[in-house]
Protein backbone atom coordinates (compact mmCIF):
# COMPACT_ATOMS: atom_id res chain seq x y z
CA UNK A 1 0.00 0.00 0.00
CA UNK A 2 2.84 2.49 0.30
CA UNK A 3 3.77 2.39 -2.90
CA UNK A 4 0.06 4.01 -3.98
CA UNK A 5 1.22 6.49 -1.23
CA UNK A 6 4.58 7.52 -1.63
CA UNK A 7 5.18 11.16 -2.97
CA UNK A 8 8.79 11.77 -5.01
CA UNK A 9 10.11 14.19 -7.19
CA UNK A 10 6.71 14.49 -9.94
CA UNK A 11 4.91 16.34 -6.83
CA UNK A 12 7.29 18.74 -6.35
CA UNK A 13 7.96 19.14 -9.88
CA UNK A 14 4.01 20.31 -10.48
CA UNK A 15 4.02 22.15 -7.14
CA UNK A 16 7.08 24.20 -8.46
CA UNK A 17 5.42 24.66 -11.86
CA UNK A 18 1.46 25.25 -10.97
CA UNK A 19 3.10 27.91 -7.71
CA UNK A 20 5.68 29.80 -9.01
CA UNK A 21 5.29 29.64 -12.73
CA UNK A 22 1.67 29.85 -12.87
CA UNK A 23 1.38 27.29 -14.82
CA UNK A 24 -2.05 25.64 -15.61
CA UNK A 25 -2.51 22.30 -13.62
CA UNK A 26 -3.40 20.25 -16.63
CA UNK A 27 0.11 20.98 -18.73
CA UNK A 28 2.36 20.83 -15.33
CA UNK A 29 0.41 17.13 -15.16
CA UNK A 30 0.97 16.82 -18.59
CA UNK A 31 4.99 17.80 -18.13
CA UNK A 32 5.45 15.75 -15.29
CA UNK A 33 3.97 12.43 -16.79
CA UNK A 34 6.75 13.68 -19.94
CA UNK A 35 9.66 13.15 -17.29
CA UNK A 36 8.27 10.42 -15.54
CA UNK A 37 7.75 7.89 -18.25
CA UNK A 38 11.44 7.41 -19.42
CA UNK A 39 13.13 7.37 -16.04
CA UNK A 40 10.33 4.82 -15.43
CA UNK A 41 10.75 2.66 -18.50
CA UNK A 42 14.89 2.38 -17.50
CA UNK A 43 13.77 1.93 -14.21
CA UNK A 44 12.08 -1.23 -15.76
CA UNK A 45 15.17 -2.41 -18.00
CA UNK A 46 17.56 -1.94 -14.34
CA UNK A 47 15.12 -4.16 -12.04
CA UNK A 48 14.44 -6.62 -14.88
CA UNK A 49 18.41 -7.08 -15.14
CA UNK A 50 18.91 -7.04 -11.31
CA UNK A 51 15.93 -9.90 -10.96
CA UNK A 52 14.04 -7.67 -8.67
CA UNK A 53 10.53 -7.60 -10.42
CA UNK A 54 8.37 -10.57 -9.30
CA UNK A 55 5.77 -10.80 -12.36
CA UNK A 56 3.11 -12.61 -10.19
CA UNK A 57 2.47 -9.15 -8.20
CA UNK A 58 3.75 -6.81 -11.06
CA UNK A 59 1.58 -7.73 -13.77
CA UNK A 60 -2.02 -6.90 -12.03
CA UNK A 61 -0.23 -3.79 -10.54
CA UNK A 62 0.43 -2.45 -14.36
CA UNK A 63 -3.14 -3.59 -15.08
CA UNK A 64 -4.14 -1.63 -12.59
CA UNK A 65 -1.54 1.08 -13.07
CA UNK A 66 -2.80 1.91 -16.59
CA UNK A 67 -6.63 1.34 -15.85
CA UNK A 68 -6.59 4.14 -12.98
CA UNK A 69 -4.03 6.09 -15.70
CA UNK A 70 -6.82 5.92 -18.21
CA UNK A 71 -9.89 6.81 -15.46
CA UNK A 72 -7.78 9.56 -13.79
CA UNK A 73 -7.24 11.48 -17.16
CA UNK A 74 -10.41 10.87 -18.09
CA UNK A 75 -12.06 12.49 -14.91
CA UNK A 76 -9.53 15.22 -14.50
CA UNK A 77 -9.54 16.44 -18.33
CA UNK A 78 -12.97 17.69 -17.72
CA UNK A 79 -12.29 19.13 -14.02
CA UNK A 80 -12.35 22.61 -13.54
CA UNK A 81 -8.88 23.91 -12.51
CA UNK A 82 -10.08 24.67 -9.34
CA UNK A 83 -11.46 20.77 -7.79
CA UNK A 84 -8.45 19.29 -9.66
CA UNK A 85 -6.11 21.99 -7.40
CA UNK A 86 -8.70 21.02 -4.88
CA UNK A 87 -8.03 17.23 -5.36
CA UNK A 88 -4.69 17.10 -5.79
CA UNK A 89 -4.18 19.30 -2.24
CA UNK A 90 -6.08 16.60 -1.08
CA UNK A 91 -4.30 13.81 -2.37
CA UNK A 92 -0.75 15.73 -0.91
CA UNK A 93 -2.45 16.14 2.93
CA UNK A 94 -3.16 11.87 2.50
CA UNK A 95 0.44 11.40 1.45
CA UNK A 96 1.70 13.44 4.29
CA UNK A 97 -0.62 11.59 7.15
CA UNK A 98 0.72 8.72 5.35
CA UNK A 99 4.09 9.29 5.52
CA UNK A 100 3.99 10.16 9.03
CA UNK A 101 2.08 7.40 10.07
CA UNK A 102 4.59 4.71 8.32
CA UNK A 103 7.45 7.32 10.51
CA UNK A 104 5.65 6.79 13.81
CA UNK A 105 4.84 3.01 13.21
CA UNK A 106 8.83 2.22 12.15
CA UNK A 107 10.09 4.04 14.74
CA UNK A 108 7.83 2.38 17.19
CA UNK A 109 8.96 -1.12 15.78
CA UNK A 110 12.59 0.16 15.60
CA UNK A 111 12.84 0.90 19.22
CA UNK A 112 11.10 -2.64 19.91
CA UNK A 113 13.65 -4.13 18.37
CA UNK A 114 16.25 -2.26 20.01
CA UNK A 115 14.89 -3.06 23.61
CA UNK A 116 14.58 -6.63 22.31
CA UNK A 117 18.11 -6.19 21.93
CA UNK A 118 19.14 -4.89 24.89
CA UNK A 119 17.31 -7.46 27.09
CA UNK A 120 19.09 -10.48 25.43
CA UNK A 121 22.11 -8.49 25.45
CA UNK A 122 21.86 -9.00 29.65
Amino acid sequence: MSVVWECGGGTVLIYLLTTFLNTEQHLAQGANLVFFIPTCITAIFVNIKNKNIHYQVAVPVIIAGIIGAILGAKLSINMPITELRKFFGLFLIGVSLNEIYSLKKEYRNNKKTNNNNIKNKK
